[in-house]
């Protein structure tokens, strides 16, 4: 089941992709994914067995969640990532807020904005929570997954690297792409078995596996919710490999009329060109 929000007609409605086509949620009571998400598991598959009204080609994709709840940004949790970024293997996760202001979708255009002269992308396998739970240990944790989706934690490393604070660098307007649509857990087998990788101009910069992330999805659902409680429709984006511009010799920084294309395994691609701010 692929969970998507889309515009037609000036209308945002959420949706299922279904044989090429979407079932309209909206027209099924759903005013928007989340009430989705936190619906009935037998609800969710009886209307995943619809017949599509709406050719996918003739709408717009928006990011699958647009507003979410939260979103955990998780830090340096690839030990390669770790390491050219100058930091030690961590002994807990390194979390750290994104603002859902700066989500956008699949096309939309990612702004350099003109407080930064060291944009940086990183690819990011994203989980997307369906049940609430506070205090939830790491052996229940991946009840409370919905589904999977591709975020490009998009960073401003002059802004993010002048304090200790990650949190405004991650949250510049357009910074968090996401999608194109949340792929449910029942059908990625293993979410730590899948290849990541990020191309710009047909260049393979970022190139990896989520079997390498340090804290598996479970641990860190456990961390998280020993501090606050999970709501449906939070974000967790698990980290990014390494190859970032970063850490590079010599850096490389995103440049306006580039595109960027991430892949993930049993979810597709999320591409995004960039534009710079006006």
């Amino acid at each position: 089941m692929k969970l998507v929000t889309f515009e037609e007609g000036g209308s945002v409605r959420p949706g299922l992709v279904v044989d090429g086509g979407i079932v309209d949620l909206a027209a099924e009571g759903f005013k928007d994914a989340i009430a989705f998400i936190g619906a009935q598991e037998s609800v969710q598959a009886d209307l995943a067995k619809k017949k599509p009204s709406i050719a996918l080609d003739k709408v717009k994709l928006l990011a699958p969640v647009p507003a979410p709840p939260r979103i955990f940004g998780i830090g340096v949790n690839y030990a390669e990532h770790a390491k050219e970024s100058g930091h030690d293997t961590q002994k807990v996760p390194t979390v750290f807020p994104v603002m859902s202001s700066a989500v956008v979708g699949p096309g939309h255009e990612v702004i350099i904005p003109k407080a930064s002269s060291m944009v940086d992308y990183e690819a990011e396998l994203a989980v997307v929570i369906g049940k609430p739970g506070y205090q939830i240990p790491a052996a229940k944790a991946m009840d409370h997954v919905f589904g999977y989706t591709i975020m490009n934690d998009v960073s401003a490393r002059d802004v993010q690297r002048a304090t200790t604070q990650w949190s405004l660098g991650k949250s510049f307007p357009t910074f968090a792409p996401m999608g194109p649509w949340v792929v449910t857990k029942d059908e990625l087998k293993d979410p730590h078995a899948l290849g990541i990788s990020l191309t710009i101009g047909g260049e393979k910069l970022q190139d990896s596996n989520t079997s390498l992330l340090i804290f598996k999805i479970p641990a860190l659902i456990e961390y998280i919710a020993r501090v606050t409680p999970l709501q449906v429709g939070d974000v967790i984006s698990t980290g990014t490999p390494a190859g970032v511009g970063m850490g590079r010799t010599p850096q490389r920084w995103l440049r306006a009329g580039e595109e960027m294309v991430i892949h993930i395994d049993g979810i597709g691609e999320l591409k995004n060109r960039l534009l710079a701010e006006k």
